[in-house]
């Protein structure tokens, strides 16, 4: 996020891709997990960053809203589809 923060480009895009919920080995999971991203991203967004997330969780559509909004987040049901998620992605995302 602070490399990003300090490029000169007026757009500048944190894409985050993911398997699912934030987790680790340890006890890093559930609301805890969910929490500490939810603050990366309004850190993210204070840094003038636009964060979104593409995720293959079928049950993103629980969880992800509260993290990154309504709009987001992307959900790519099979990897073929990659590819033209993220680029409907960025031409979403470089118009706003």
């Amino acid at each position: 996020t602070l490399q990003l923060a300090h490029r000169p480009e007026r757009k500048r895009l944190l894409m985050l891709l993911t398997d699912g919920k934030p987790n680790d080995l340890d006890v890093y999971e559930g609301r805890y997990g969910l929490e500490d991203t939810r603050q990366a991203v309004r850190e993210a967004q204070a840094a003038g960053l636009t964060p979104f997330c593409v995720t293959i969780d079928e049950k993103a559509h629980d969880y992800l809203p509260m993290l990154f909004g309504q709009n987001g987040y992307a959900m790519v049901r099979k990897p073929q589809d990659l590819v033209r998620q993220l680029t409907q992605a960025w031409a979403t995302l470089s118009r706003r």
